[in-house]
């Protein structure tokens, strides 16, 4: 695959704020519109970043409008998504691949944004960016500043006292990194993900969708095929599993029963996801996974 990697931005470029899944509060909006302007870029908002249809942001074709203007605008240098939630599965699959290819800029979203990002890597090889909506100039903040305006390399240290640190195991292992939620990746069997053959899948989850849920959601992976040739695993936070057990069996048992059948090195532990301030990462470029180390090093997601 040719790989899209985007110009890296600068003061004084233009960027979109979008929903392509459900409604974001407008103070947290509002927020995080502050913060890029002090970052020195001009922030605009897509026309339906506020409209609310049930759990949605909005109609599939309002959603789906307002991604395709950011991407089809040649002067919006990067596209940012207020929220997760539900509903970008819904339009990942209709999205202006040819504005993409010839203007490639930076996608950041997370969660159920994560459809998106497969999308758009499986159609055009473009490099994203996993990470939340930006709203404050926490170290969040300046870990996504520097992923979206510097081409330095990202290296994200292993936090000993995030759960699926305990997953931790094998050698070093370098391949390019995609993925993201778990439960949006799992349903994107048979739709927006493409072969993983070559590559080091990342992961995180929320909430607790239940042990089983989690089982279901690797076996079906492993059962696609879309995992044969995987060179290893990073696993960011898995929030609400803390006090789940069956018979003894925590979420680290059930994962390592499903990642032994993949026999990869895994690196946990990674503080990407759901918690306060995740830190953010590229998606699509050259990572290295070193066990020992507890070290993820990715290769700028900007040129």
């Amino acid at each position: 695959m040719s790989v899209l990697i985007p110009p890296r931005l600068a003061p004084g470029d233009r960027v979109r704020v979008v929903s392509p899944a459900s409604t974001p509060y407008r103070e947290f909006v509002a927020r995080g519109v502050e913060a890029l302007t002090r970052w020195g870029l001009e922030v605009e908002l897509g026309r339906h970043v506020f409209d609310s249809v049930g759990y949605l942001a909005g109609t599939d074709e309002d959603r789906l409008a307002d991604l395709n203007d950011a991407f089809r605008d040649p002067g919006v240098r990067a596209v940012f998504a207020t929220r997760g939630g539900k509903g970008a599965y819904r339009i990942s699959d209709q999205l202006d691949f040819g504005a993409v290819r010839r203007d490639p800029k930076p996608l950041v979203g997370f969660s159920d944004i994560t459809a998106v990002h497969l999308s758009l890597w499986k159609e055009c090889g473009l490099v994203g960016v996993h990470g939340p909506f930006v709203n404050d100039e926490s170290e969040g903040a300046d870990g996504l500043r520097r992923v979206l305006m510097t081409t330095d390399d990202i290296v994200i240290k292993q936090d000993p006292k995030e759960l699926s640190a305990g997953l931790t195991d094998g050698r070093r292992a370098t391949g390019f990194l995609m993925g993201g939620n778990l439960n949006t990746v799992a349903h994107a069997v048979g739709g927006e993900l493409s072969s993983l053959d070559g590559g080091i899948l990342l992961i995180e989850d929320n909430l607790g969708t239940g042990l089983g849920m989690i089982d279901r959601q690797l076996t079906q992976l492993i059962k696609s095929g879309l995992l044969d040739g995987l060179r290893g695993i990073a696993v960011g936070q898995l929030n609400g599993f803390e006090d789940e057990r069956v018979n003894g069996w925590s979420v680290l048992d059930v994962m390592r029963d499903r990642f032994d059948l993949l026999d990869v090195p895994v690196l946990g532990g990674l503080p990407i996801g759901h918690g306060r301030q995740p830190v953010t990462v590229p998606l699509g470029t050259v990572a290295t996974i070193d066990p020992a180390a507890g070290t993820l090093t990715v290769a700028a997601g900007v040129r």
